[in-house]
């Protein structure tokens, strides 16, 4: 079981990972992604894009699955995630662990930021 930081409030995981899923301001394409949490910080394992558009370019070697471009991204564990929440958007980021989702950021204000909990793993 992993724990992350959402703000000042704690959240257990079920397990070590989580997805999140938001919709393009502007272009209004879905993005999900699914994130490892451990003692390095939070590492993206996969990236999905329901079609493409402006800065919504499926990732190098990204494959079609139904209707998603599905990618394993190439980036270093981050320590920290910062969500914003604009208002302009038209959803909340949505967070998934296993079937439990909530959406975060849904109000216009500061960006919502997810960091593992201390000791994490």
């Amino acid at each position: 079981m992993s724990c992350l930081l959402i703000g000042a409030v704690a959240l257990a995981l079920t397990g070590d990972r989580f997805t999140l899923e938001w919709t393009h301001s502007v272009e209004k394409v879905a993005w999900r992604e699914t994130w490892i949490v451990n003692q390095d910080g939070m590492r993206l394992m996969k990236a999905a894009v329901k079609g493409s558009g402006a800065g919504m370019e499926p990732g190098p070697n990204a494959k079609l699955e139904g209707d998603w471009w599905v990618w394993r991204p190439n980036l270093p564990p981050q320590p920290q995630l910062a969500l914003a929440a604009s208002g302009a958007t038209p959803s909340a980021w949505r967070m998934c662990d296993g079937d439990d989702c909530r959406d975060i950021g849904a109000e216009p204000g500061d960006a919502v930021i997810l960091r593992p909990c201390p000791g994490s793993q």
